[in-house]
């Protein structure tokens, strides 16, 4: 039901623009001033993501916040929401069903920018062994650490019925999360701000507690959208 009702949307445009703009940044950059980054020690991988992941990472939260926007605001154009509860559908799937659809496209995001990854290394660099096992490593905690961001966004969407309201929180927090101090792990913590955190080179430790932080984050975010259910049929 969510896939049809999306093909009256920009989502999945959006997303596949993003995507592409997002793979980009790499290519370009490497494209335009690869001699600064050639003979830096390291792996391709962590040459290459600590160069411009901030960048990509910026884009894919936007894509994400813009996403969420636009999936409510289908249900709330027209009063489709109000239609949509006169249905045997709890409002909990409706939910869920957005968070795999946006999971799905976030996914085919990262997809493309592992190949931009993958792309730039063979060109501009030596690749060795195990190469493409840390690139799904560190492409699969990207998209884990993407998750509450994501899940926030839509619980955001979901509360606020005009869209620009929900836009406008959304950016507000990822320009937020970007001028928190990095080396604050309390503060790195906020949900719009982990998907910044780079696997590659990373303390095994640290990176650790971020995916325990995540998975956390995903259970309370869960439980605030039942809660706001609740509360919005109260009111009702």
């Amino acid at each position: 039901m969510e896939c049809k009702k999306v093909k009256r949307t920009g989502f999945l445009p959006s997303f596949f623009g993003g995507g592409i703009l997002a793979a980009a940044v790499p290519v370009i950059n490497m494209a335009v001033r690869s001699e600064m980054y050639l003979n830096q020690q390291g792996s391709p991988i962590q040459i290459l993501l600590g160069a411009n992941w901030q960048m990509m990472a910026m884009l894919n939260v936007l894509l994400v916040v813009a996403g969420s926007c636009l999936l409510y605001h289908t249900e709330y154009a027209d009063n489709a929401m109000q239609k949509m509860k006169s249905l045997p559908i709890l409002e909990s799937s409706i939910f869920f069903g957005k968070a795999v659809l946006t999971a799905f496209m976030s996914l085919f995001v990262l997809v493309l920018e592992a190949g931009a990854i993958t792309f730039c290394s063979y060109h501009w660099f030596e690749v060795g062994s195990g190469f493409f096992g840390e690139l799904c490593k560190y492409f699969g905690y990207s998209l884990l650490l993407m998750l509450p961001c994501m899940i926030l966004s839509l619980l955001i969407s979901e509360a606020c019925k005009n869209m620009w309201v929900s836009l406008g929180i959304g950016v507000v927090c990822v320009f937020t999360a970007t001028m928190l101090p990095a080396t604050n792990f309390a503060l790195s913590l906020f949900p719009f701000a982990m998907p910044f955190q780079i696997f590659a080179g990373a303390d095994i430790t640290r990176s650790t507690y971020y995916i325990c932080g995540a998975i956390a984050e995903l259970a309370i975010c869960g439980l605030a959208q039942l809660i706001l259910v609740k509360v919005r049929r109260s009111f009702e």
